[in-house]
């Protein structure tokens, strides 16, 4: 009897002792993904702070007409970025999209373009010190596109024209946001994979769904990651930043998104088309009645029982805690459109175009909104 416990208890320790090992394998990535986000803030951070010094030392009056932010703002912004990683990280536990897209990050282009950004940053100082906001290169044409699209965003140079705008953008964004740009983009995935489950009747490879104002591609290859076997494309005005994300998506797996290079004010497909619709980063770049023209289109092509779902900064009343930091932007980026946006009820205009039961979140520093289109 004593020696049949001594076994039991035993067991019981080595039980334990496995179960330690197997929460310390489950705990792991979780600190991986914690360490990996960290480093890309503190990088960005010091990107952010030793740029200012240097442009401070050599243009000493480009200072920008803007407000500290407080130490208690600071570190509000930083709890509600540790919220949007915890809601990512709970997210790819729960099957929304694999665990390793956490993970998809390029060295080879952050080493490849970092030096890049670095050297063009004189460029941009030049660009602001003259207010010179609609520069291009002279190889760069300019008469096929809208006069609202012809801007130095962010004073980037030549806006989103050229090759070097393109294979820069992505990790431009990834330093402006601390490293959380696509944590942020991977908020529409839930809502989207849970709306596109009303056409469960349908084979998943019938399913189509379309990213307006696609750019290099970012957004695209997160959904093929969450919904591998649907039909995907994008559309956007960019031929620069197309070919970028047709680079990009084609090394993954799976069907080639369908890429066409186009306005979005007037879409290039037929009624009803799509079962879903994004739109990740547009809408505060675009003039208050062309985001009407845009809505309508996304309203035009997607399917009833469909859904369109927006990601784009957060807004004026959202997070009233968050004022200093919305109020800066514009002033420290080139954003023409953006002091309309943050005053812009983009609920009333999704309702006017025809949707219904519009949800809208709040994750860090972005704002989406879920509009459905009605079944007829």
């Amino acid at each position: 009897m004593c020696l049949a416990i001594k076994i039991w208890a035993s067991d019981e320790t080595q039980h334990n002792q496995q179960n330690l090992i197997l929460s310390m394998f489950d705990i792991f990535p979780k600190l991986s993904y914690q360490a990996l986000q960290s480093g890309k803030n503190y990088f960005a951070f010091t990107h952010k702070t030793v740029s200012s010094q240097i442009k401070n030392l050599i243009y000493p009056s480009l200072q920008p007409n803007i407000s500290p932010l407080s130490p208690k703002l600071l570190t509000q912004l930083q709890d509600s970025m540790n919220q949007l990683l915890a809601r990512d990280w709970e997210d790819s536990q729960a099957g929304v999209y694999p665990q390793n897209l956490l993970f998809d990050d390029s060295w080879e282009d952050f080493f490849r373009y970092y030096p890049l950004i670095c050297l063009d940053l004189p460029n941009i100082w030049e660009r602001i010190k003259n207010r010179r906001y609609q520069e291009f290169s002279q190889e760069i044409a300019t008469d096929n596109y809208p006069s609202y699209y012809l801007q130095n965003f962010h004073y980037q140079t030549d806006g989103y024209l050229s090759e070097l705008s393109a294979n820069l953008y992505d990790l431009q964004v990834e330093i402006l946001f601390g490293g959380s740009t696509d944590a942020m983009r991977r908020r529409i995935l839930c809502p989207l994979k849970s709306q596109l489950t009303a056409f469960d009747h349908i084979p998943q490879e019938q399913l189509r769904v379309i990213d307006v104002a696609c750019g290099t591609g970012r957004t695209l290859k997160l959904i093929r990651s969450a919904l591998p076997d649907v039909s995907l494309f994008g559309i956007d005005l960019s031929s620069a930043y197309l070919r970028k994300a047709n680079e990009l998506l084609c090394q993954i797996p799976g069907e080639l998104p369908q890429l066409v290079q186009g306005n979005v004010e007037e879409l290039p497909y037929r009624d009803n088309y799509f079962h879903g619709t994004t739109c990740v980063f547009l809408f505060h770049e675009l003039p208050a009645a062309v985001r009407q023209t845009v809505i309508e289109e996304c309203f035009r092509v997607t399917k009833p029982g469909g859904v369109f779902i927006i990601c784009d900064s957060i807004q004026e009343n959202d997070l009233p805690e968050m004022e200093l930091v919305i109020k800066n932007f514009p002033e420290t980026f080139h954003e023409p459109y953006y002091k309309h946006y943050i005053t812009d009820n983009l609920v009333e205009r999704l309702e006017k175009a025809g949707f219904e039961q519009i949800e809208t979140q709040v994750h860090f520093v972005s704002k989406y909104w879920i509009a459905h289109k009605p079944s007829y």
